[in-house]
Formats: structure tokens, sequence, C-alpha cells
């Protein structure tokens, strides 16, 4: 999956993580320190690496380069600015999104719900 995050000098820079569980270290509209920023991505990058590692035998490289990139990028910063999670791609499932397909429908009840508003 990717995430894309705005640095305080207004840079989008686009990230790459083998495993969705970065979405458990980051949020889209996130605005963190730069410190907190790269504490949060380097746990999750942590994290993704190692579910890689359990569920093929070996670490994921790729999620490391990841970290080292942000920790590179973080360096170019006051600690105490501001980064932005601007999007993170495939978004997980929520209850808030419409779903693929229609609820299937509904016998009408025998007496209207009088706090149903269309």
């Amino acid at each position: 999956m990717s995430f894309a995050v705005r640095w305080p000098d207004g840079t989008v820079r686009d990230y790459y993580s083998p495993s969705l569980v970065i979405h458990d270290h980051l949020t889209v509209g996130d605005r963190l320190s730069v410190a907190e920023f790269r504490r949060r991505a380097t746990d999750g990058l942590t994290e993704a690496g190692e579910r890689v590692r359990e569920r093929y035998g070996f670490l994921c490289s790729s999620a490391a380069d990841t970290a080292a990139r942000v920790a590179s990028a973080s360096r170019a910063h006051p600690g105490d600015a501001l980064v932005e999670v601007v999007s993170m791609h495939p978004p997980l499932p929520s209850s808030s999104q419409p779903s693929a397909s229609p609820p299937p429908a509904q016998a009408p009840s025998a007496s209207p719900d009088p706090q149903e508003h269309s």
C-alpha cells in the first residue's frame, strides 16, 4: 500500500508499506509533529516488515527502505514542525462508506415509524 505526506516545506512525498498495518499507525488527515510522524511511521513499517517475515520467512527490505527514507526526510525539518498524512491507498473499508451494492429491499412495515423521514 502507499501513503503520502506533506512535509512542513510543502513537499508531498509518497511512501510504500508492504502491509495495511500502517493504517494502525497513521490516518489520513493526521497532522503530527515530524518527530511523532517519524516514530509512528517507523513503528508501522517495522510491524509491516515483521508481518512479511512471519508469512514469507524473510524481512521486507522495502519496509526498511521506506523507514530510512522517512528518517532521512525528517532530519530536514524541525522535530516540532507539522507533517500531514494526505492519502493512504488502499483505504480501509469503513461502515461510513457506501457499500458497492444497495441493501436488499425490505417489506413495508405494518406501522410506519413516526421518527423516520425521507
